[in-house]
């Protein structure tokens, strides 16, 4: 329930005028939800929750778990008679998306993941001008993000690629998400240069040529001098810089809302972008050949970290 994203959760069930009966989480250090639902039971011990879902009807789980866990979790919230909402990525290999579509067969409920970036007014917009131009046309995109993190980072599961999914997953599957849902299929993708904090490649889509960086290391940031600096979030589309920076304040609420109307993501809208980030997690990296990303040149050589990254699905 702390960090950034499970409070996103509980302000939109909140705001939706519904009810959080219970909650589970490994620390006690979750005083945010005397905020929004101080009389929620909560425990710390994951069997304990698993069996108050059993003693409790429940119409939706909320899953804001690690990311290696939403598999199971998710699973765990169908099996017990409810539908599941699960931050993003909703599985870290594709095969994980297969079993909930399964699961939502078998139990008749929904799996719903959160893609607030298709929400995103802008986005929308975006997607808008690019559906009423030229089918033919191609479109030369630079996408950067990086989003300084400090030494916590590696020693936290986000930090292990086989829980994370890899940093590419962790801080850009939205962002992915996003470019495939507006330009189309990836027809051909390159890892330039990659590390546990940074990723640098270039993707073909059916109406795209992506170059993109993503990087959790504040020496990466453009602006030199300014570590421990806020997110530098940067996107051109044929050399003309798309601003998306504000808007996001809501999309988690507009998310439920629309969850709740049967309107939401679900496996399939998902595992597009899922698919690419294990393809690019398993790519030795080529090197600064071809059409690179700009700042990858400061990145000295291509390297690639020791993966331990599960393809079994089981998502355990």
């Amino acid at each position: 329930m702390a960090g950034y994203v499970a409070p996103r959760h509980l302000q939109a069930i909140a705001a939706t005028g519904h009810e959080l009966v219970a909650a589970h989480d490994l620390s006690d250090s979750v005083g945010v939800l005397d905020r929004y639902f101080p009389e929620a039971d909560f425990t710390t011990d994951p069997a304990a929750f698993a069996r108050l879902l059993e003693r409790r009807s429940v119409d939706c789980l909320t899953v804001c778990t690690p990311n290696y866990l939403h598999a199971a979790h998710v699973a765990l919230g169908l099996e017990r008679g409810a539908d599941a909402i699960c931050e993003k990525p909703l599985g870290i290999d594709p095969r994980q998306l297969d079993r909930m579509i399964e699961l939502e067969r078998s139990t008749g409920h929904r799996v719903w993941t959160i893609l607030q970036l298709r929400l995103h007014p802008e986005i929308v917009r975006l997607k808008e001008r690019i559906a009423a131009a030229p089918p033919d046309r191609i479109y030369d995109i630079e996408l950067t993000y990086v989003t300084p993190r400090g030494r916590w980072y590696a020693a936290s599961w986000k930090g292990d690629s086989g829980k994370s999914g890899g940093v590419a997953m962790n801080i850009g599957v939205h962002f992915y998400d996003m470019l495939l849902w507006i330009f189309g299929a990836v027809e051909r993708s390159e890892v330039h240069y990659a590390d546990d904090g940074c990723v640098a490649g270039a993707l073909l889509l059916r109406r795209a040529r992506v170059r993109y960086l993503l990087s959790i290391d504040a020496r990466h940031l453009p602006r030199r001098g300014e570590e421990g600096a806020a997110p530098y979030r940067r996107l051109s589309i044929d050399g003309e810089e798309f601003d998306f920076s504000q808007g996001f304040a809501d999309l988690h609420t507009e998310s439920y809302r629309r969850i709740l109307r049967g309107e939401g993501f679900g496996p399939a809208d998902a595992r597009e972008a899922v698919e690419l980030l294990l393809r690019i997690g398993g790519t030795t990296p080529s090197g600064l050949t071809g059409d690179y990303h700009p700042l990858a040149r400061s990145l000295g050589r291509a390297v690639h970290p020791v993966s331990n990254l599960k393809r079994n699905g089981d998502g355990d």
